[in-house]
């Protein structure tokens, strides 16, 4: 998979799996451009700013010309469960999740030539039922929006737009859960671990790369087997508080 000539942004790439990414992606030759609201060294980009992404575009167009693929990787996990969400997470929650990839969309695909590729990382969550009522219905979205993408952008101008689903995987987004869902979680993956980020970021190099050309509107799982047998319930009931109002 030789990524040399192309340039490739990807978001949320301080830490984790957009870290991941972005190694990834360098060491098959692309011209990768980080972001991040974090502090790291990469380029700060807020994906629910359209300003700060209009300012990303017209950077990426003045120093490169042109943008050969984007990784939506930000996201943010979003825990409360009904009846008990919150309107502000809620809202912050599709912000990040969903509306920062539309606007990444919006603002560097008319930098895109035919060919260029756009890369969903979505979730797990968004096959079947999980108990985080806005994380699972932002990823649910995220799917959804992949497909129209994949759809328009495909027949229009030749990008393809493809979902990663990854399943439980060791990332810093991890970190606010409890050991409960921890221990429920692993005892279904038929695989018996976590995933790690170096289990993920290879297919998003191939996703970006010209050897997945025919791939379009596709949904790639990464999850060591978890949704083959759909057994979030056991998951729910675990980590469920004991007094639900």
């Amino acid at each position: 998979m030789d990524l040399h000539g192309k340039v490739v942004v990807v978001t949320g790439a301080a830490r984790g799996q957009g870290a991941a990414e972005v190694a990834a992606l360098r060491a098959a030759g692309a011209t990768v451009v980080a972001t991040d609201v974090l502090p790291f060294d990469g380029r700060r980009l807020d994906v629910t700013s359209p300003e700060e992404w209009g300012e990303l575009a017209s950077w990426i167009e003045g120093e490169h010309g042109a943008v050969h693929g984007l990784v939506n990787n930000a996201g943010v996990a979003a825990r409360e469960r009904l009846p008990r969400v919150s309107l502000d997470a809620w809202q912050r929650t599709f912000d990040i999740n969903v509306t920062g990839p539309m606007l990444g969309i919006q603002a560097l695909v008319p930098l895109m030539p035919p060919g260029s590729s756009i890369v969903n990382i979505c979730s797990v969550a968004a096959v079947s039922g999980h108990a985080a009522a806005a994380y699972t219905a932002s990823k649910w979205a995220l799917r959804g929006l992949t497909r129209s993408a994949a759809l328009e952008l495909g027949s229009t101008r030749g990008i393809r737009v493809n979902a990663v689903m990854p399943g439980l995987v060791d990332t810093p987004l991890m970190e606010s859960a409890p050991a409960a869902f921890f221990d429920a979680a692993v005892a279904e993956v038929p695989l018996g671990r976590m995933g790690e980020v170096a289990d993920i970021a290879p297919t998003v190099v191939f996703l970006v790369s010209d050897d997945s050309a025919y791939y379009n509107g596709a949904e790639l799982v990464i999850d060591g087997g978890l949704t083959a047998h759909v057994s979030h319930k056991r998951i729910a009931d675990a980590t469920r508080p004991t007094a639900v109002e």
